[in-house]
């Protein structure tokens, strides 16, 4: 990042970093002080300054800077809101929430959940549903979605029960390839104490509850909300009523679905045909 680039033509991440350089100066602090304030090494510090960090700083440096600085919450939100800006605006109340959850219970349709998704997965979904966008816009909205996974590394980390109809493992999204990597990481979270995953096989026949895909998001405080997306946006729900209705469907789709073990076991046939 050249200094003299005008603010409105860098990009928001390269903006971050001449901020954080700007008031690190005025600290008088060097890149490695910061580091060691930040618990960081000098080049992380250097490369968020010249903002070539990828995918992107941790929530945690900024936290850091903001400690060392003094600055309130100044960088850790303006961090957060990169991060939002580079998903949809009515997918951001949820996305807020989700990060907040203990629990998250999703029913998944056509296509595998947003944080379960490779690289390569998400790339090929966004392709396609933004054809007409240039290449580094479809790469941030790609890094957006990788970055959901961080709510794992989280000390409390939130339990994630999906259950994925057998038409998201058997559309085929970016190709054999692309889908054998997917699969291979749907057994790889499988294995983790926090992700449960069902597969509803076509051969439970009609659906037992819902056919569109949900989440439900439960919180530690009791609090639960529901949340239903279509073509053009998203909704939170949290009445009473619909959330109740929702979890009901949740249990049915649970009672007919395949158990893990043998949705495991589905999957991994699936993936010997992927790579044949």
């Amino acid at each position: 990042m050249d200094e003299t680039t005008p603010p409105e033509h860098l990009n928001p991440l390269e903006r971050f970093g001449r901020d954080i350089r700007q008031v690190r100066l005025a600290r008088k602090l060097t890149q490695k002080q910061l580091g060691k304030a930040t618990g960081y090494s000098e080049g992380y510090v250097s490369k968020v300054e010249s903002g070539t960090l990828l995918p992107r700083p941790s929530q945690k440096f900024a936290k850091g800077c903001d400690l060392a600085f003094g600055t309130g919450d100044l960088f850790s939100g303006m961090l957060e809101r990169i991060d939002q800006g580079e998903h949809p605006s009515w997918f951001v109340p949820y996305l807020n929430l989700e990060r907040r959850a203990s629990r998250i219970l999703d029913y998944s349709t056509n296509v595998v959940k947003g944080i379960l998704q490779t690289e390569a997965y998400a790339q090929a979904i966004f392709r396609s549903y933004f054809s007409r966008d240039e290449a580094e816009v479809i790469e941030s909205k790609v890094d957006a979605r990788l970055r959901r996974r961080e709510v794992f590394a989280l000390d409390s980390p939130p339990i994630l029960w999906t259950i994925l109809h057998e038409a998201c493992l058997r559309t085929v999204v970016g190709g054999a390839e692309v889908m054998a990597g997917q699969l291979e990481f749907l057994l790889e979270s499988a294995d983790s104490p926090n992700v449960k995953l069902q597969v509803m096989p076509f051969s439970a026949g009609a659906p037992a509850a819902s056919t569109r895909p949900f989440t439900v998001l439960r919180f530690t405080d009791s609090r639960t909300v529901l949340y239903t997306e279509t073509r053009v946006g998203g909704r939170m729900h949290d009445s009473a009523q619909t959330v109740d209705a929702a979890l009901d469907d949740y249990d049915l789709l649970r009672a007919h679905a395949l158990p893990p073990d043998q949705s495991v076991t589905l999957i991994k046939t699936l993936l010997k045909e992927y790579r044949a």
